[in-house]
Parts: structure tokens; C-alpha cells; sequence
């Protein structure tokens, strides 16, 4: 069995009912993990998978579109929300569709910085994250293509990859400090430019992903979406000049790989893997990144571990990470087995390195 298929089979058999996967009942890291399914049922047509995936659509969302657990209240309550968007595409359930329109609603009053860059959360003042980014635009691209909107949802996102880079970027690396803050009043803000201590692995991977995400969505005919291409092909150049060539992977700390007790992270590898393979078979970046996809990918078996049951054990990542106050933090937060973020990111990586999938 391959390696996608026996983690998904790991996630069934953990968690029968998938919202009671971590950390909580409608949350992004269940958005994050269905979308994993999701894919492997695209791929497969294995009905498990998608009745998996169905039944956190039906446990959340009423006949009449309301969402159990939906609140609206940070970038991280809007990504399940995808999910529902997949679901009325594929049942054309009016529910979803309503349950769509709510979330779409959300941002009619969304908080931002005075450049317009989305706050982290409404009551993180200030605060821009990279996590956000995927968090937010997984929703609001796939809205505006598949349901309606769709000037609107392009042009938003485009403007918040383009406010993300200006605030966040290292120099012109195309690599991302992990957060933002106007007017420097987080404790991690550096006074002068507002931006965290460090480029975090997992951090960056979100970032990744959804530039590929939105670059498979949004038509090419979209104003900004050459920019956007541009922002990812600066990223996965760097990222592969920072890739650790022993082991395949990238360390938590990403561009200080020599620095003392940083480690490789399953997590954002996995991300990084994800994006750089989905690229390539978008024809966006040169197959001669097939390469360093493929170094990864062998690494990230090397923490992927079965149990005498046979299910599946992903090792060396944390669980959680909000923004920390310097380096140290970030590479001696604690190191879990089976973090969510990084068993979701797994099963993307492993899906598009084993099925070749590459659709939006």
C-alpha cells in the first residue's frame, strides 16, 4: 500500500468521526487534513475517502447553510471552510451554498493593518502571519471560482500575497519572517520593521502551498497572477539552495541550517515538497525541481515510522506553533509524534508524490 493511502487508512482508523481529529471541532488543521482526502479520492474514486470527507460536511452544515462551530473570528475558523466549497461543487447541495455565502461575509468586516493585510485573527491587532495567508485564501480563491464573486476573491488575493511579500520578506529571497505587526506592539516585533525574529519552517510551508494553490486556481488572464507566479518561482529557488542535500529535508529554522540545535522538520518539508512537486506539474517552475522534490520526499520517509498494527507514525515536528520571541524558542519548542499539521502535510506531500495529482 502506499504510503498516502496506509496514512489515510492510520487518520480513519484514529478518528472514525474526522471532527474529532486535533485540535478542535471545526478547526483548520481538520480543513487541512480533508483536503488530503479529498485528493486521494480525486485519484482513486475510492468511496471510503469520500464519504470520510462528507461526513464532517454533514455534521457541521443545517439544511438551511447554518455551520456548527463557525464564528468567523480568525483566519484559522475560515479554512474548513474549502472543504465545504469542494462539497457543494461536488453534491451541488444548496447547504453548501449557503454555507459558503456565510463564510464569504466574514471578510465583509474582516479587520486589516492600514495597508489592508488581513489580521491574523480579529483580536490579534496589527498581527499579519503567514499562516494566515493559506488559512484565508484556501477559502476565498476556490469561493470566487467555483461559486461566485469571483473579481473580488482574485483581486483580494492577489493584493494580500503582494502585502505578505512587502511586510514579511527576507531581503530578496523570496523567504518569509513568520509574522508582521503594525506599529511593533507584539512582544516578538522587531521595533523598526514590525517583523518576527525568524523564518519558520511550517510558517513558510503555508506560504508555499498556497501560492501553488492559487496559481492552479485563478485563470492567467487574472491582473497579478504573473506576480504571484513570480513570488512562488523566487521562493522554491531558495528554498532550494537552503535544502539540507544529506538529508533531503529543510531545517526548523530555515535559512540557519548551521546554526546550533536547529533540526529538519517534518512539517514544513513536507510543505515544501507538496508545493515545489505541485509546480512542476503545473508547468509553473523547470522540471529540473523534480529533483529536489524527490530528496525531500525520501526524507520525509525516513520520519514516517509504522507501529506493530501497522498504522502510521509521523515523527520530529511540533504542534501549534504561534509566533516566538527569538530563535531559541522556535528550535527548542517541543517535538511531537503525530503533530497534526505535520500528519495532514504528510498526506499531501505523499498524494501528489505518489499520484501525480496536480489539480486545484
Amino acid at each position: 500500500m502506499k504510503y498516502s493511502d496506509t496514512l489515510a487508512q492510520t487518520i480513519m482508523h484514529r478518528f472514525p468521526d474526522p471532527d474529532t481529529f486535533p485540535y478542535q471541532s471545526w478547526s483548520y488543521s481538520q480543513g487541512f487534513m480533508l483536503w488530503g482526502f479529498i485528493r486521494l479520492y480525486e485519484k482513486t474514486g475510492n468511496e471510503a475517502y469520500y464519504q470520510y470527507v462528507s461526513r464532517y460536511g454533514n455534521e457541521h452544515v443545517d439544511a438551511d447553510g447554518q455551520i456548527s462551530g463557525f464564528s468567523g473570528v480568525s483566519l484559522d475558523d475560515i479554512m474548513a471552510g474549502s472543504v465545504l466549497v469542494w462539497l457543494y461543487t461536488k453534491t451541488k447541495e444548496e447547504k453548501y451554498r449557503l454555507a459558503c455565502e456565510r463564510i464569504r461575509r466574514a471578510y465583509d468586516d474582516y479587520p486589516r493593518n492600514s495597508d489592508g493585510g488581513f489580521w491574523h485573527a480579529r483580536f490579534r491587532e496589527g498581527e499579519m502571519w503567514v499562516d494566515g495567508l493559506f488559512m484565508g485564501l484556501m477559502f476565498l480563491t476556490r469561493y470566487g471560482k467555483y461559486i461566485g464573486d469571483s473579481e473580488y476573491c482574485f483581486a483580494e488575493t492577489v493584493r494580500q500575497l503582494a502585502i505578505v511579500l512587502a511586510r514579511c520578506e527576507k531581503e530578496d529571497t523570496g523567504l518569509l519572517y513568520h509574522a508582521y505587526c503594525e506599529n511593533s506592539t507584539a512582544p516578538w516585533a522587531h521595533p523598526i520593521t514590525g517583523q518576527s525574529p525568524e523564518i519558520w519552517s511550517e510558517g513558510l510551508g503555508w506560504y508555499a502551498m498556497i501560492l501553488a494553490e492559487v496559481l492552479a486556481l485563478m485563470p492567467e488572464t487574472v491582473a497579478g497572477y504573473d506576480q504571484v507566479r513570480g513570488q512562488l518561482r523566487k521562493l522554491v529557488e531558495s528554498l532550494a539552495i537552503v535544502q539540507d542535500k544529506t538529508s533531503g529535508l529543510w531545517y526548523q529554522v530555515v535559512d540557519k541550517g548551521t546554526a546550533r540545535r536547529n533540526w529538519h522538520d517534518t512539517s514544513g518539508s513536507a510543505m515544501f515538497v507538496y508545493t515545489i512537486k505541485k509546480s512542476v506539474l503545473l508547468g509553473l517552475i523547470d522540471e529540473k525541481y523534480n529533483q529536489i522534490a524527490d530528496m525531500g520526499f525520501a526524507g520525509i520517509k525516513t520520519k514516517y515510522q509504522l507501529d506493530p498494527e501497522g498504522s502510521a507514525n509521523i515523527h520530529d515536528a511540533c504542534d501549534g506553533v504561534c509566533v516566538q520571541l527569538d530563535y531559541d524558542a522556535y528550535v527548542d519548542y517541543a517535538r511531537n509524534v503525530n503533530s497534526k499539521e505535520a500528519v495532514a502535510a504528510v498526506l499531501w506531500a505523499a498524494v501528489i508524490m505518489e499520484y501525480g495529482v496536480a489539480n486545484d
